[in-house]
């Protein structure tokens, strides 16, 4: 990982524009090549970013950019795959470091979430008829994903698996599903969103990134009975 904190304007170019005016911020560039700019605020949601695959050059300073700076240290252009641009332009960079930090376990489940991964294996037919198991804790280079599947006309099934299921579990699975997708004896690679409950915009950006949401339900896999009231 590279870390820069630089004073720099950031300029989105794409299915829509965004402007950050010039002002100290900080630069993070992953191994997986995504970047990111962050304020010193927000917590841990970016200013503005871009998801990998894209690329990273030093670009030589258009005219127009050194026009409206006299003073640009550098100028970064980061491009994905459909041709969206995050431009760069550095007034002064305050520190440039890079660190090895290996590859991550992934996040440790709480107990419900490794049982619910666990009964989900076991249960495989929940994610739809003819669905088998290829395996769980399928290894990225970011982490594993909870399960990797097969559905009945062999396509290949990622699932994540959340007992609450918030946008930072979408997020999680898209980059998981960028990854595997570059692996042709995967791809193409569907992804499941599986939780006890999924909050409205974790479902909003998951349908509309063609990812499926799944309600778990605890006790019916594990076969327990229901406590609510029937009928019959």
């Amino acid at each position: 990982m590279r870390l820069v904190i630089a004073e720099c304007q950031v300029d989105y170019v794409g299915r829509l524009t965004a402007h950050l005016p010039k002002a100290r911020r900080l630069l993070l560039i992953k191994s997986d090549g995504s970047v990111s700019i962050h304020a010193d605020d927000r917590a841990y949601k970016p200013l503005n970013w871009m998801s990998p695959p894209c690329w990273l050059t030093e670009a030589d300073v258009p005219d127009e950019v050194a026009a409206a700076h006299d003073d640009v240290a550098a100028y970064w252009v980061v491009t994905n795959k459909a041709g969206e641009e995050l431009r760069i332009t550095i007034t002064a960079i305050e520190h440039d470091s890079s660190h090895e930090l290996g590859v991550d376990p992934g996040l440790v489940k709480d107990g419900v979430e490794a049982h619910l991964q666990e009964l989900l294996a076991e249960h495989v037919e929940t994610l739809g008829d003819g669905h088998t198991l290829i395996r769980r804790e399928y290894m990225t280079a970011i982490g594993p994903v909870d399960l990797l599947c097969r559905d009945a006309d062999g396509a290949t099934v990622a699932v994540e698996i959340k007992r609450r299921g918030e946008i930072d579990g979408v997020e999680q699975l898209t980059r998981y599903l960028e990854l595997l997708n570059r692996d042709p004896r995967l791809a193409p690679v569907q992804g499941v969103f599986a939780a006890q409950q999924i909050k409205p915009q974790a479902r909003t950006l998951a349908e509309d990134r063609g990812i499926r949401c799944l309600i778990l339900d605890y006790d019916a896999l594990r076969g327990a009975e229901s406590t609510e009231f029937r009928l019959f």
